[in-house]
């Protein structure tokens, strides 16, 4: 069984160890400074004590800004950026914020499907946002 829960100091720890197995673009610092901004939360998914998934949102005044969501490497493919997609959805409709927003490469076809199949619409680009690859702004309101 899957658990999304927010993130502990401990769990960073763990974290910090293993973020490779997630994802190339995000390093620990930045992940680190999302956790230690007011502004920002960070929530994990466990399965059997380990973290197989995790996404982090920052609060704007009018919006929620998914700044990632990423599910480790090994555990692709299982439903898990579903269920953090849900869990992130469930957030979003308890708060008071008029849409919330994410930027995704546009040549991460796998997750631009998952968002399209949770009501997000593609709003605009953002040039070179990943390097040289650029971003695909997607709003759900």
């Amino acid at each position: 069984m899957i658990e999304v829960v927010e993130i502990t100091d401990s769990d960073l720890i763990i974290l910090e160890k293993r973020l490779d197995d997630f994802d190339d673009f995000w390093n620990f610092n930045v992940v680190k400074s999302e956790f230690e901004n007011e502004d920002s939360c960070l929530f994990i998914a466990k399965e059997n004590d380990e973290i197989v998934g995790f996404f982090g949102l920052k609060y704007g005044p009018f919006d929620i800004d998914i700044m990632n969501i990423v599910v480790r490497r090994d555990k692709r493919n299982k439903k898990i950026g579903s269920l953090l997609m849900e869990k992130i959805l469930e957030i979003y409709e308890k708060s008071d914020k008029e849409s919330i927003t994410l930027e995704v490469s546009e040549e991460n076809i796998p997750a631009i499907k998952l968002y399209e199949k949770y009501g997000f619409e593609k709003v605009g680009i953002r040039k070179k946002y990943y390097g040289n690859k650029d971003a695909i702004l997607m709003k759900k309101s």
